[in-house]
């Protein structure tokens, strides 16, 4: 008796929850597909600067890289893992970040310079929310 109670609140409680959850996933996915398709830029959407355009802080960080160092703060150099998805996907360690000095900060700061295996190099100066591709 116990048994056969237990059994149908469960088929009461699944079913009440279950159109629930389904529409609710449906949703959830059709958002994430459709953020994930509006959210994925190529190389081309990104707007370009030229190196010579970029502050002088950002020059220098460049020219550090292209040195191999030794770079003023210990992050720099470390896997960036493009998790806002927009440079062009490649796999994890294709990118590195790097720190751009911004004076007055008494942290790192918002700007950085990444850097591809490929040698493309990257710009942002709001801390991942927009890059440039930079142009030498």
């Amino acid at each position: 008796m116990l048994l056969r109670f237990v059994s149908r609140v469960l088929l009461v409680f699944l079913a009440v929850l279950l159109p629930v959850g389904c529409s609710s996933t449906a949703t959830t996915g059709a958002t994430a597909s459709t953020a994930s398709s509006t959210a994925t830029p190529t190389s081309a959407s990104t707007s370009t600067v030229r190196l010579s355009q970029l502050p002088a802080e950002a020059r220098r960080t460049v020219a550090l890289i292209d040195r191999g160092g030794p770079f003023p703060y210990a992050r720099d150099g470390v896997v960036f893992g493009n998790h806002e998805k927009l440079l062009p996907r490649q796999k994890r360690g294709f990118y590195h970040e790097y720190t751009v000095r911004t004076p007055g900060s008494r942290d790192r700061g918002a700007r950085r310079i990444v850097t591809g295996q490929d040698g493309g190099i990257y710009y942002t100066d709001d801390h991942y929310k927009s890059f440039r591709t930079v142009l030498r």
